[in-house]
């Protein structure tokens, strides 16, 4: 591969010189492009990234428990932030596409962007081994290591109620689906969030059944706190 002025950048900011250039040049080539592309380097780099996220996570915060650690990890690794990794590299710039997915925008979209970052993961471990590669991954995740989102804000609406509820000595919520709409292949489940100690009822609807259980408790989370607030206010 020939090294044009976009790789010579991605080399700068990725700060790892390689042995075999052709494992980037692998990494940066899309299923669309060739037969040959990076998607056996991404299945690498997913399960490398997952490890270096949950060993760094494990000894910088030690009284974080399991649940919360399995958390941050996930919205650390997921296709969004690893997008705004991508971005950062300009990857969209190297990435090599076939005709249609150029023309579809593919070199922006967030997971052909974000299973690049993975291959690149996978091509520096083949290159160089385990810790070149993970010297890469700390790099590339100082700040975000540093300050992880909130515990609270990255827990499901379901699990956010269940603990609102207990904090309040209440009885867990009940879930019923009232309904199914739709045609097979595009059903939309109408479910009912039922609180009946303090006479709460509110629906959601959703392409799945865990979709529409998450809305729903969305609405039943400001119900509670507006029926405690209103409580504390009387």
């Amino acid at each position: 591969m020939v090294q044009s002025n976009a790789i010579n950048v991605l080399l700068k900011k990725l700060e790892y010189s390689f042995n075999n250039i052709e494992l980037l040049n692998e990494a940066l080539t899309h299923r669309s492009y060739a037969a040959i592309n990076n998607e056996r380097l991404e299945f690498l780099g997913d399960g490398i990234l997952n490890f270096v996220i949950a060993d760094e996570l494990f000894k910088q915060y030690p009284d974080v428990q399991e649940g919360d650690l399995s958390r941050l990890r996930a919205n650390l690794v997921n296709k969004e932030s690893l997008a705004v990794i991508a971005n950062q590299l300009k990857l969209g710039d190297v990435i090599r596409l076939g005709s249609g997915e150029l023309k579809s925008g593919g070199f922006r979209r967030p997971s052909i962007l974000a299973d690049a970052v993975e291959s690149i993961l996978g091509a520096v471990y083949c290159d160089g081994g385990f810790e070149p590669c993970r010297e890469l991954i700390v790099r590339l995740y100082t700040n975000r290591l540093a300050s992880p989102t909130d515990l609270q804000s990255l827990k499901d609406p379901k699990t956010q109620l269940q603990e609102l509820l207990q904090s309040r000595g209440l009885a867990l919520p009940d879930y019923q689906v009232t309904n199914i709409t739709g045609q097979a292949h595009a059903q939309v489940f109408h479910v009912r969030c039922s609180i009946k100690q303090i006479d709460i009822d509110v629906n959601g609807e959703g392409k799945s059944r865990r979709k529409a259980e998450q809305i729903a408790a969305e609405k039943a989370i400001a119900e509670v706190e507006a029926n405690f607030e209103g409580k504390k206010n009387d």
